[in-house]
C-alpha cells in the first residue's frame, strides 16, 4: 500500500510539474526529493536509483544531450520537414504574432487579455464619422449605384475627394488624414452597412495599394510626388496582383518585367519591359496611377549576377502608351470599379519600382507584410457593418411585420435566424475591435487577419441569408426600398477576393499559425537547417526539447482539463462568463497538443492533408473570436442586458470549435483519434448549442429599442432621410410600439378587437369615439403609412427594368 502511494504522489508531483510547465531542472529536483522520499520508506532501492541518474543526468547535461541525442534528432528532423523556400521563409516572417500565440500555446492569460487598451476613437475621427461619413451616405441612393448608373454619382466621387476618403491611412506629413486602423473600421463598418460600392470604393485605397505600399517603402521622392495628390484625390489608386492563372496561388504570377536599356524621355536608359495581363483589379477601370506585381529577371546580368530577382512592386501612371485599363468586370450586379488591365512591353524606368531598384525582388515581402494590416480591416469591417445594419433592420422589420395575428419575430421559427443574425453582429463588431487594437498598437497580424477575413465574410454570407429568409419578399424584390438585395448578391464576392476562403481556411490559417504561433516550431525549423552561424545545434537542442516539454505539459493539461471539465482552471470572473474562460482552456490545451501530434506523425506532408489542416486552424480561430467576444464585453463595462448576445456568440463558437474538435479526432493520422478522444472527452462533448430561450432574447433585444439594441447597431448609418430605407424603417419601429396601446384604447372603447393594420382607419375610429386625441391620431396615421412602406416591396414600369448605362459618369468624374 505505501509503494501505492508513493507511485501516486511521483504521478502528481510530475503531472502537477509538468502542468504548471515548470523547468526541467526543477523537475529532475522535485522527482530526486521525491525518490529520496522512497528511500527513506525503504520503497525505493539502488537499482531504480541508477535508473533514475541514467534517465536524469543526460538531459541536463547541455553537451551530452546535445551530442548524444540532439545530433540524431536534428539528422531526423531534418529527413521529416523539409527546408522552406525563400516565398514560404518570407510569407512566415512577415507580420507578427500577437494575442493568437496565447491561444495556440495551451494555456492563456486572461489578464494580458484584458489589459489590451479599449479602442476609442479620437475628436477628429469621431467628428469625421458625424460629418462627412454621415454626409456621403445621406448623398448615395443604392437603387441609382446599382441599377441606373451602374458606378457612385459624380458629386459622390468628389466628396470623397474631397474629404479625404481616400486618405485614411496617409500620414498628415504628406496632406492625408492618418487616422488609427480603429477609425477606418469604423468608418467602412457604417458606409458598408448602406453600399457595398461605396464601401469597397473607400476600402480598397486604405488597404493593400500604391498608398500603403509608398509610407511602408517608397523612396523620398516617390513618397513626396504621389502621397499628397493620393490625399488629394488628384490620383485614383488601384493594385493589380490577380492574374488568369495566378489567383489564389498569387506567388506564381505569370506576369513579367525583363531589365533592359530602353528609350525615355529622349534619353537611354536603363529600365525594364513590364508584360502583365491582370484580372479582378478594383479602381482599374478608374485608376490614375497603378500598382504592378510581376517578376522580374534580369537575363543580361545589368543589376547584378542574379538572373531571377523575383516578384517586384512598381507604380505605373495609366495613361502610359500601352497600358490597357477602362474595361469593367460585372460581379455579381455589384457596381462598384473592377476590371482588368493589361500591358506588352510596356518600358519604364527602374525609379518606378517601389523603394527604386534596391528593392526589385523584394515585392513578396512587401505585399504579405501589408497585406497582413489591409486584410484585417477592410473586408471584415465590411462584413460586420453589412451584419450589424443587418440585424437592426431584420429586427424592426419583424416587429412591425405581422403575420398570424402577431408581429413574425415572436414566431419561434422566426426567432432562430434572428438570433444567428443578431449573435453574430456582437460577435463581428467585437472581433474587428479586437483586431484592430492589435494593429494600432503595432502589430502585422498574418495569422489574425487570415482568420478574421475567412470567419468574418462567412459569417457574413450565412447572415445574409438568414436575413432574406425572414423578410421573404421583402428581401427578394430589388428597388429602392430593398436593403438587403444587393448585399445578398454581393457576399459571394467577399467570400472570393483577397484570398479565397477555401484556400485561407484550409491552408493559411493553420499553415501559418502553426509555425508562427507554436513557441518552438519555427525555431526548430531554422536551427535544423542552419550551417552557418555554429549555434544551429545549440538552438536545435533548447528548442527540441522545450518542445517535449511543451508537449508533455499540453497532454497532462488535456487530460486534467478534460477529467474535470476544466472547472478548476484559472477564469477573470466568477459571474455568467466563468466558464467560457475555462472551456476555452481547456480547447487550448487541446489545440496545442493536436498540433504536435499532427506534425509529428505528418511531418512536411501536414500542409497536404488540407482537411486536417482546415479543421485545427478552426481550433485557433473560434477561439479568437470567442476571445474577442469576452474582450468586448469587458471594455463596455460588461452590462449585464447584454448577456444574451454575449452568451449566443460565445457558446456558438465554442459549440462550433467543439464540432470542428469531433471531425478532427475522426480523422487523426496513425490512428490515435480513439486514444485522443478518451483523453479530451472522457465523458463525452461538454458543449451544446446555444439554447431556444438564448435564441428568444436576442431575438427580443433585436425587435426592442433598448441600449442593448444601440450598442449592437453602434455607429451604423440610421438617419431618417430620403434615401436611406433602414433609417426610414427605425422610425416606423418607434411609432409602431407607440401605436400598440392606442389601438388596444380603440379596441377597448369599440368593444371589437380590430386587426393591427388599417391604422389610419383605426384612428379615424378612435376620434370618433373620442378617445384619442389629434396628436394620437396623427401618430396611428404616420404609423401606417411608415408600415406599409415597410411592408410593401417595389414595382416598376417594364420600361424602367432596362438600365440606363451612363456613358459620361467616367468623363464627368475624371474631369
Amino acid at each position: 500500500m505505501t509503494t501505492l502511494l508513493w507511485i501516486i504522489a511521483m504521478i502528481l508531483v510530475l503531472g502537477t510539474l509538468a502542468y504548471l510547465r515548470v523547468s526541467l531542472l526543477t523537475t529532475t529536483i522535485a522527482a530526486a526529493v521525491v525518490m529520496t522520499a522512497g528511500w527513506a520508506l525503504d520503497i525505493v532501492g539502488p537499482i531504480s536509483w541508477i535508473v533514475f541518474l541514467v534517465i536524469a543526468l543526460p538531459f541536463n547535461i547541455s553537451a551530452f544531450r546535445q551530442n548524444v541525442i540532439s545530433r540524431p534528432l536534428m539528422k531526423v528532423y531534418r529527413g521529416i520537414m523539409p527546408e522552406m523556400s525563400t516565398t514560404e521563409k518570407e510569407a512566415i516572417e512577415a507580420g507578427t504574432t500577437w494575442w493568437e500565440a496565447d491561444l495556440f500555446a495551451g494555456n492563456p492569460n486572461w489578464k494580458k487579455l484584458h489589459n489590451y487598451p479599449v479602442a476609442r476613437l479620437s475628436a477628429d475621427e469621431q467628428a469625421f464619422l458625424d460629418g462627412p461619413v454621415e454626409e456621403v451616405c445621406r448623398m448615395v441612393n443604392q437603387h441609382q449605384v446599382s441599377h441606373q448608373l451602374a458606378d457612385l454619382p459624380a458629386d459622390v466621387w468628389q466628396y470623397l475627394k474631397d474629404h479625404g476618403f481616400f486618405a485614411m491611412i496617409i500620414k498628415k506629413k504628406f496632406g492625408g488624414l492618418e487616422y488609427s486602423a480603429y477609425a477606418q473600421s469604423r468608418v467602412l463598418q457604417k458606409l458598408a452597412g448602406l453600399s457595398s460600392e461605396l464601401a469597397s470604393t473607400v476600402g480598397v485605397p486604405n488597404s493593400l495599394g500604391p498608398g500603403e505600399l509608398l509610407q511602408h517603402y517608397g523612396t523620398p521622392e516617390q513618397q513626396n510626388h504621389y502621397l499628397p495628390r493620393l490625399a488629394k484625390g488628384l490620383e485614383v489608386p488601384c493594385f493589380a496582383l490577380t492574374s488568369p492563372e495566378a489567383g489564389s496561388d498569387a506567388g506564381s504570377i505569370p506576369d513579367f518585367g525583363i531589365v533592359c536599356k530602353g528609350q525615355w524621355e529622349g534619353e537611354e536608359i536603363l529600365g525594364m519591359k513590364l508584360t502583365w495581363n491582370k484580372r479582378y483589379i478594383t479602381l482599374a477601370p478608374v485608376a490614375t496611377v497603378l500598382g504592378l506585381a510581376f517578376k522580374l529577371r534580369d537575363p543580361d546580368h545589368l543589376l547584378g549576377d542574379k538572373e531571377e530577382l523575383g516578384i517586384t512592386c512598381a507604380l505605373i501612371p495609366t495613361d502610359m502608351e500601352g497600358v490597357e485599363t477602362g474595361r469593367r468586370h460585372f460581379p455579381l450586379n455589384c457596381m462598384f470599379q473592377n476590371g482588368p488591365t493589361h500591358g506588352n512591353e510596356v518600358f519604364v524606368p527602374l525609379s518606378f519600382i517601389i523603394g527604386g531598384p534596391k528593392m526589385a525582388g523584394q515585392g513578396w515581402r512587401m505585399l504579405v507584410e501589408c497585406l497582413s494590416v489591409g486584410r484585417g480591416i477592410t473586408l471584415p469591417s465590411n462584413s460586420a457593418g453589412g451584419v450589424k445594419t443587418a440585424a437592426l433592420a431584420t429586427g424592426a422589420y419583424a416587429r412591425i411585420r405581422r403575420q398570424f395575428k402577431l408581429p413574425i419575430g415572436k414566431l419561434e421559427g422566426i426567432e432562430e435566424p434572428m438570433a444567428r443574425i443578431g449573435g453574430n453582429a456582437y460577435l463581428m463588431d467585437a472581433v474587428t475591435t479586437l483586431t484592430t487594437t492589435g494593429i494600432d498598437l503595432g502589430e502585422k497580424p498574418s495569422v489574425i487577419s487570415a482568420i478574421v477575413k475567412y470567419h468574418l465574410t462567412d459569417r457574413m454570407q450565412r447572415c445574409v441569408i438568414d436575413a432574406m429568409d425572414i423578410h421573404g419578399g421583402k428581401g427578394v424584390c430589388l428597388g429602392p426600398n430593398n436593403y438587403l438585395g444587393r448585399g445578398y448578391q454581393a457576399a459571394p464576392i467577399a467570400i472570393t477576393v483577397e484570398g479565397a476562403n477555401i484556400l485561407t481556411r484550409s491552408m493559411i490559417i493553420y499553415g501559418q499559425g502553426a509555425i508562427r504561433c507554436h513557441p518552438y516550431v519555427l525555431a526548430e525549423m531554422e536551427s535544423a537547417f542552419d550551417t552557418q552561424s555554429g549555434q544551429g545545434l545549440a538552438n536545435f537542442d533548447a528548442a527540441i526539447f522545450g518542445h517535449i516539454g511543451f508537449a508533455t505539459s499540453n497532454f497532462v493539461r488535456s487530460f486534467w482539463l478534460g477529467l474535470t471539465s476544466s472547472r478548476f482552471s484559472n477564469a477573470p470572473y466568477s459571474d455568467k462568463t466563468k466558464r467560457y474562460y475555462q472551456q476555452m482552456n481547456r480547447f487550448s490545451a487541446n489545440l496545442a497538443l493536436l498540433s504536435d501530434l499532427a506534425m509529428a506523425t505528418l511531418g512536411g506532408n501536414l500542409k497536404r492533408k488540407e482537411r486536417i489542416s482546415a479543421r485545427l486552424g478552426d481550433l485557433l480561430s473560434q477561439l479568437y473570436l470567442a476571445s474577442a467576444t469576452l474582450k468586448r464585453y469587458e471594455d463596455e463595462g460588461r452590462q449585464t442586458d447584454d448577456l444574451p448576445l454575449v452568451q449566443w456568440a460565445v457558446e456558438d463558437a465554442l459549440y462550433k470549435l467543439q464540432a470542428s474538435l469531433d471531425d478532427l479526432l475522426d480523422n487523426f493520422p496513425a490512428g490515435l483519434g480513439g486514444v485522443l478522444r478518451v483523453v479530451m472527452f472522457p465523458f463525452g462533448r461538454p458543449l451544446k448549442r446555444p439554447s431556444d430561450v438564448l435564441d428568444h432574447k436576442v431575438a427580443k433585444i433585436m425587435q426592442t429599442p433598448c441600449e442593448s439594441r444601440n450598442r449592437l447597431g453602434k455607429g451604423q448609418f440610421w438617419t431618417n432621410s430620403e434615401h436611406n430605407a433602414v433609417g426610414i424603417q427605425e422610425q416606423t419601429l418607434l411609432d409602431i410600439i407607440a401605436s400598440e396601446p392606442l389601438h388596444d384604447k380603440v379596441c377597448k372603447a369599440s368593444g371589437k378587437r380590430l386587426p393591427f393594420m388599417w391604422l389610419d382607419k383605426v384612428a379615424a375610429e378612435g376620434k370618433a369615439l373620442g378617445v384619442l386625441t389629434d396628436a394620437e391620431v396623427q401618430l396611428l396615421e404616420k404609423a401606417e403609412i411608415g408600415r406599409m412602406k415597410s411592408i410593401n416591396v417595389d414595382d416598376f414600369d417594364p420600361a424602367e427594368l432596362r438600365p440606363e448605362m451612363v456613358s459620361s459618369t467616367a468623363q464627368e468624374r475624371a474631369a
